[in-house]
């Protein structure tokens, strides 16, 4: 009975893996979603309705680019301007996380 279990027990550990690293994977674009795009847009460029009349910037510009991910980290946590602090709505790894997605939209 033992060896009837351990296949089991392998195969739950590893259903549980690759379920995880997609919504690894997922979380950043998900945070993103359900706190920035509203006024920064899906690609970053402040081109919505919000982000218009609170004059966003967009994070494909100089200044944003050359920023650096401590600066854009502490921008996220402490707020800039009309945005909001996100220090006490999101932990520090994915406030890390959303600042990587930020990085990759700027591509």
């Amino acid at each position: 009975m033992a060896s009837k279990v351990k296949p089991g027990i392998l195969l739950v550990a590893f259903l549980a893996t690759c379920a995880a690293t997609p919504f690894a994977q997922n979380t950043a674009a998900a945070i993103y979603q359900s706190k920035c795009q509203m006024c920064h847009g899906a690609d970053g460029t402040g081109n919505t309705p919000a982000g218009k009349a609170m004059k966003v910037g967009s994070f494909k510009s100089p200044a944003v680019v050359k920023a650096t991910d401590a600066e854009l980290l502490a921008e996220t946590k402490n707020g800039k301007g009309r945005m909001p602090a996100y220090a006490s709505r999101l932990s520090d790894a994915q406030i890390h996380d959303v600042v990587g997605y930020i990085r990759k939209l700027q591509k």
